[in-house]
């Protein structure tokens, strides 16, 4: 049985998918978006960060490694919740897709207790490893930021390619699916991605809505005290008529839009 490397476990979630959730965040990712508001995530190891409370500093580790029937056993404490509310587990990070052994392993721990599962993932991995995990996958929270090549590249490190290909599977084995939607002013919100996005997934009969996420700034204290360089400070959070015409835009499409995770 494998072991993987966990950063978080947030119980009675209920922005990561349908119902009361437990959110596993596993460490690692391949991107490095210019607002990622969880650093922490993005190196697989587990690494040091500064904690401060009541004027006190001190070095705590993030990330520690456990095994499999660790994880589960963890998820199914809340099981009497996900079944009344129709929730589950939705496993996060980083990218859990990086850690593709352990995470296979822990979806079909958790298809044997009947235990809902979820992804939310970037969509950045090798087609043989997304695939091999989506007969164990009841929901997928596809992370979609921008579709222009280029710009992709530029702000998060890496090309599309590999995740609209992966998103194109989703759509060939019907599999249900929610679009995150990450509304970063001055990137993500230009009149042409938007209109690129709408028109890539709007043939896709499985995504069932698209989630719109305003930016905001809670991960800026990370970055210090993680002694990280953060590429981009001056971010605005994203006003209620520029969330409210991006929705807009989406419902004009037939498209089923929220707000909010």
């Amino acid at each position: 049985m494998s072991k993987g490397i966990i950063y978080d476990i947030k119980r009675f979630a209920i922005h990561d998918g349908p119902g009361i959730r437990t959110t596993i965040f596993l460490k690692g990712c391949p991107l490095s978006c210019w607002w990622c508001h969880n650093p922490e995530g993005q190196k697989k190891e587990p690494q040091e960060i500064i904690k401060i409370w009541k004027a006190s500093r001190k070095i705590e580790i993030i990330g520690k490694k456990v095994s499999v029937d660790y994880v589960l056993k963890e998820i199914n404490k809340e099981k009497i919740f996900y079944d009344e509310s129709g929730g589950g587990v939705t496993f996060s990070g980083g990218e859990p897709l990086m850690q593709i052994k352990f995470l296979r392993e822990l979806l079909k721990g958790c298809n044997k207790t009947d235990v809902h599962t979820a992804i939310d993932t970037s969509g950045y991995a090798n087609a043989e490893n997304f695939e091999s995990i989506l007969e164990f996958t009841d929901l997928f929270l596809f992370d979609l930021k921008i579709m222009d090549s280029i710009n992709h590249l530029k702000y998060t490190g890496v090309s599309n390619k590999t995740i609209l290909n992966n998103l194109k599977t989703l759509q060939k084995f019907d599999k249900r699916t929610f679009i995150r939607f990450a509304i970063i002013p001055g990137i993500t919100d230009t009149k042409q991605n938007i209109e690129d996005i709408i028109e890539f997934i709007k043939p896709m009969k499985n995504i069932e809505r698209v989630d719109i996420l305003p930016y905001h700034k809670t991960g800026i204290d990370k970055y210090k005290r993680l002694n990280k360089s953060i590429k981009k400070k001056d971010i605005k959070i994203p006003g209620k008529n520029l969330l409210n015409n991006i929705k807009r835009s989406f419902l004009c499409s037939g498209l089923k839009v929220n707000i909010g995770g």
